[in-house]
């Protein structure tokens, strides 16, 4: 390795020690990275996956075991769809990364309604792009940027609209054989949004979203659901602490799933 390699391999963005310890934690209480592994984390270029790829690299310098990890940006062949800048930044950083190319704008000319919800979509179509990318380069895990605000937001999304209790797991084994992991999901998007622009980096919002180009509904549901939890916020500044503990102390048989009742604790109350 000469001077020049040394010097990008040892450059790093300065990261909060509560976010790091945050990712740590997480990291051991669901095992998400061991020794061996090799993750391929979804860079989209926004604060979240920004964020991402360099805790991950802090993690790999620090971690008291090996694992490898690259990034991938899904490249939906748009029209003047350019990610140069992301490219130049994870070179100046040390970190592996790749674009890769696919027709999913042009495929969904055909196959997307006009005026129809675009969100799950598009979330579908660059997820299996990733996949099939882990697929080909052998990868055991797939990480992506969703943080702890996404999960309570899709909760009650699915409380709200879908008539179902869920959340976004923190881990889980997918069909393809290897896992998806969210190394973040127990950080505050506030945290995420502060590393972006305590750091000036220049991150990808809405306008890279394919359905910028398209006669499509915005997703009302999502943005409904994050007004109201901030309202919810305001009122109580710990909510987001109590989402936290309800997610960890869970009574699945006081609902209405006979598959979830204790038998023997329903007899001995009659």
């Amino acid at each position: 390795m000469n001077d020049n390699q040394r010097r990008t391999a040892s450059k790093s963005i300065p990261i909060s020690k509560k976010l790091l310890k945050l990712a740590g934690k997480t990291n051991a209480e669901f095992r998400l990275i061991g020794e061996g592994d090799k993750v391929l984390v979804g860079l989209s270029g926004g604060k979240d996956s920004l964020a991402l790829v360099h805790i991950l690299k802090h993690m790999q310098r620090h971690a008291p075991f090996h694992f490898e990890f690259e990034a991938c940006t899904v490249k939906y062949g748009m029209p003047d769809e350019h990610y140069a800048f992301l490219e130049a930044h994870c070179k100046e950083y040390g970190i592996k990364h790749t674009v890769f190319d696919t027709n999913i704008y042009e495929i969904s000319n055909d196959t997307i309604r006009e005026n129809s919800s675009f969100c799950s979509y598009f979330s579908r179509m660059r997820r299996g792009a990733l996949y099939s990318f882990a697929e080909q380069g052998g990868f055991t895990k797939v990480a992506l940027g969703h943080h702890f605000d996404d999960t309570v937001e899709s909760f009650f999304m699915n409380m709200f609209y879908n008539g179902s209790m869920r959340a976004l797991a923190p881990i889980y084994k997918t069909s393809r054989g290897f896992h998806l992991i969210r190394p973040l999901i127990q950080a505050r998007e506030t945290q995420l949004r502060a590393f972006a622009e305590e750091n000036n980096l220049k991150v990808i919002g809405d306008e890279a979203c394919p359905a910028m180009l398209k006669e499509v509904k915005m997703p009302y549901a999502r943005a409904a659901t994050k007004a109201w939890l901030a309202e919810l916020e305001k009122e109580n500044k710990d909510v987001f602490k109590m989402f936290k503990a309800s997610f960890k102390h869970i009574h699945d048989d006081t609902f209405f799933d006979p598959e979830r009742w204790n038998r023997d604790d329903i007899e001995e109350t009659l």
